[in-house]
C-alpha cells in the first residue's frame, strides 16, 4: 500500500456522504441531566431510539448498551455546532462501570465531514502533528469534550489510567461520487479494484502510505479482515478506528447511502462499543489475575472473586454472537480479533481453573490435616482411657497421669516426620521432613 500513479490517496478527496464517530474514555461525575437512550437518528419514518435498536440485539447485549428500564446507562444531547468543516450533531454517554473503575464511562461524538476526512482522521490520530501538547489534536475550540461534558463527565487523557486510548477511536463513513473510480466497483456485479481496500484501510488506520507505508508482501494480511456488507458497501475494523466505504456512486438524499450511515452510527456503532466493553472488562480481569497471588494467605478469598467476576463478565458481556443480522456479529468478530479478546479471554479461563485446582488441593491437604491431629490427639488418649476402663480404676490420679502420658506420646508423635507432615499440610505451607 506505498504511495504511487495508481494508489490515489484520499488527502484531498470530500464524499458524497460523509460520518464521522469519535469514542473517548471518560471518568463519569454525576449521572448525566441528558435525555435517556442512544442518540435517536432519523431517516424518514425511522427512528434509531433504544426500542428500535434492542430489537437487533440479544437481552443481554441490549442491557450492557442500552441499560434496563429503570436504571439507565446511556444518555445522549442534541448539539448543532459548525466549525471547520465539521457539524457536530451531539453526543453521548455509556456507563460503562467495572467492579474497580466505577465511574468509567465512553463518550460518543457524532459529526458530519464536509470536507476531506483523511486529514481530520489524521488530526486526531496525531498523524500530521507528532510535536503538539495538546492530549486531543483535532477536538479543540468548540468541539473540546472537556467543555462539551463539563460538569458531567471529565475526558481521560492519562495513558496510564485504567483503560485509556492513546487516541480516541474513530468510525468513519465515506461514500463515493462518480468521480471516485479507486472505491467503485466495475459494475453491479464486477469486481472492486484493489484501490477500494487500500482507501478502505486509509480511513480506518487514519493514515495515508506516508504515514505508514506497508510491505507489499504483508499488505494483504492488513485487509483480511474486511467485512464485505454488500455488494454496495464494505467495512474494515482495526485496533485504533473502523470505517465504512461504499463501492457505487452515491445518488443524493434518498439513496441507499442515507440508510448505511445510519447503521454505521446507530447499530454498528453499538457492536463496537460492545467490543470496547469487553476488552476493557478483560482488561480488569487480567490485572485481577495477576493479583492472585500477591497474598497467599487470602488465596482462596482472591480465587473465588476472580471466579465470580468471571462469571458476572460471561453473563452480561461477553457475546461473540450479537443478533441474526450478520454485519454487525462480524464486525464484533473483527474488533475482539483485533483485540485477541476470545485468547486472551480463554487463558484467563486456564489460569483461573488451575488456580481453583491449586485451592482446592491445599483445602482438601487442610483437611486431612486436621482429621491427622484428631488421630494423633485421639488415639493415645481413648488408648489410655480405655486401659483405665478395662481395669476398672476410677481413681482421679491415675486419670491424669493417662492424660498427662496421652499428651507426652502426642508431643513424640508431633516430631516425627508423620507429625509435621500433619502440620504442615493443616497450615497449607509446604513440608520439609527431615
Amino acid at each position: 500500500m506505498t504511495a504511487g500513479p495508481t494508489t490515489p490517496l484520499l488527502d484531498e478527496v470530500t464524499g458524497a456522504r460523509q460520518a464521522l464517530t469519535v469514542v473517548l474514555p471518560a471518568r463519569l461525575r454525576r449521572t448525566p441531566a441528558w435525555q435517556e437512550g442512544p442518540f435517536p437518528f432519523e431517516l424518514g419514518i425511522r427512528r434509531t431510539d433504544t426500542q428500535t435498536r434492542a430489537t437487533y440485539f440479544a437481552p443481554a447485549s441490549a442491557r450492557a448498551l442500552y441499560g434496563a428500564p429503570g436504571r439507565p446507562c446511556r444518555w445522549h444531547q442534541p448539539l448543532d455546532i459548525k466549525h471547520e468543516g465539521l457539524h457536530l450533531l451531539g453526543l453521548e454517554l455509556l456507563r460503562a462501570a467495572t467492579a474497580r473503575n466505577p465511574e468509567h464511562a465512553l463518550a460518543v461524538l457524532h459529526f458530519s465531514v464536509e470536507t476531506p476526512i483523511l486529514p481530520i482522521l489524521r488530526m486526531l490520530a496525531a498523524r500530521n502533528a507528532p510535536t503538539t501538547t495538546d492530549p486531543l489534536p483535532g477536538l479543540t475550540g468548540p468541539f473540546d469534550p472537556a467543555v462539551l461534558m463539563a460538569g458531567t463527565a471529565d475526558i481521560v487523557q492519562d495513558p496510564t489510567a485504567p483503560f485509556a486510548l492513546a487516541r480516541p477511536y474513530t468510525i468513519a463513513f465515506l461514500s463515493p461520487t462518480a468521480q471516485h473510480t479507486p472505491a467503485l466497483r466495475e459494475g453491479p456485479e464486477g469486481r472492486l479494484p484493489a484501490t477500494a481496500d487500500r482507501w478502505l484501510w486509509q480511513l480506518a488506520s487514519r493514515s495515508n502510505p506516508q504515514d505508514f507505508p506497508l510491505a507489499p508482501e504483508t499488505a494483504a494480511d492488513h485487509v483480511r479482515d474486511t467485512v464485505r456488507i454488500s455488494a454496495d458497501w464494505s467495512a474494515l475494523v482495526l485496533r485504533q478506528g473502523a470505517a465504512f466505504l461504499g463501492h457505487r456512486p452515491d445518488t443524493g438524499d434518498d439513496d441507499f447511502y442515507a440508510f448505511g450511515a445510519l447503521h454505521s452510527r446507530t447499530i454498528y456503532l453499538d457492536a463496537l462499543l460492545l467490543g470496547a466493553l469487553q476488552r476493557d472488562h478483560i482488561d480488569e480481569l487480567t490485572d485481577e489475575l495477576s493479583e492472585v497471588f500477591t497474598s497467599p494467605r487470602r488465596l482462596a478469598g482472591r480465587v473465588a472473586a476472580l471466579e465470580r467476576s468471571i462469571a458476572l463478565f460471561r453473563s452480561g458481556y461477553w457475546r461473540q454472537h450479537l443478533t441474526a443480522h450478520g454485519p454487525a456479529n462480524e464486525l464484533l468478530l473483527a474488533f475482539q480479533n483485533q483485540h485477541r479478546l476470545p485468547a486472551r479471554f480463554n487463558e484467563i479461563l486456564t489460569e483461573a481453573a488451575d488456580y481453583s485446582r491449586l485451592v482446592q488441593t491445599q483445602e482438601s491437604q487442610q483437611i486431612s490435616g486436621a482429621l491427622g491431629v484428631l488421630t494423633i490427639l485421639g488415639l493415645p488418649l481413648g488408648t489410655a482411657l480405655g486401659i483405665l476402663q478395662v481395669l476398672g480404676d476410677d481413681s482421679l490420679p491415675h486419670l491424669l497421669i493417662a492424660l498427662a502420658l496421652s499428651v507426652a506420646a502426642t508431643a513424640g508423635v508431633l516430631t516425627t516426620r508423620y507429625g509435621r507432615l500433619v502440620l504442615s499440610s493443616l497450615r497449607g505451607g509446604k513440608s520439609s521432613p527431615r
